[in-house]
């Protein structure tokens, strides 16, 4: 149909139901404009053993999984719906990644949270059943990602919280060590620590 340029007269919900109808243009638009959101959206989580690339292309398969089980006749905001399928596929990569290591780890990890608020794998179910997002639930599960935030601050020292805070922006390891004057094999060990002390904090050892 339209070329990409064409679609930034359309709406997201626009341009889903045409992707919805088959048109890759449209699809593409999708993809290329929801990318950084993507990127943005991975910071918060580790995915165990495997690269932040990987996580990102796990995003990409929620956004995916987003356009295709979009219901515009529910009034519902794409971009709400992209989020919540695109965090709610990291979450079960990172699930899926830490029982085959048989690792303790049983759910998630999430320093930060999301903008909107840390939600548990239940309140991203009923929110695709209903595309409805339940706010108190949302500010429980936002209190208890602060305090686990919180606890975890504690355990790391002043260097690793500093790794960590730059890991989660994104910044690469060299311009972590650069940052902090640093080496960066120290940076890459720090981040193995970092990820130990967390298991460990979650399976409660």
């Amino acid at each position: 149909m339209a070329k990409n340029v064409e679609f930034k007269e359309f709406s997201d919900e626009q341009v889903v139901s045409l992707a919805q109808a088959g048109d890759t243009s449209a699809m593409e638009h999708i993809v290329s404009k929801y990318t950084e959101f993507v990127k943005k959206r991975s910071g918060p989580y580790f995915l165990a053993g495997a690269e932040r690339e990987d996580l990102i292309q796990e995003g990409l398969i929620g956004l995916y999984k987003a356009v295709k089980s979009f219901d515009g006749g529910k009034r519902a905001n794409f971009k709400t719906f992209a989020e919540v399928c695109i965090v709610r596929q990291m979450i079960t990569a990172v699930k899926t990644s830490t029982r085959k290591k048989n690792n303790p780890l049983n759910h998630y990890i999430s320093i930060h949270g999301t903008d909107n608020g840390t939600v548990e794998d239940n309140v991203y179910d009923r929110f695709i059943d209903s595309q409805n997002i339940n706010p108190e639930s949302i500010m429980i599960e936002k209190e208890n990602a602060r305090g686990m935030e919180f606890e975890i601050s504690k355990l790391l020292s002043d260097f690793e919280n500093k790794v960590l805070g730059f890991y989660l922006s994104g910044v690469s390891y060299k311009e972590i060590a650069a940052y902090l004057n640093k080496e960066p094999k120290a940076v890459d060990n720090a981040l193995t620590r970092i990820k130990k002390k967390i298991e460990k904090y979650i399976a409660g050892e």
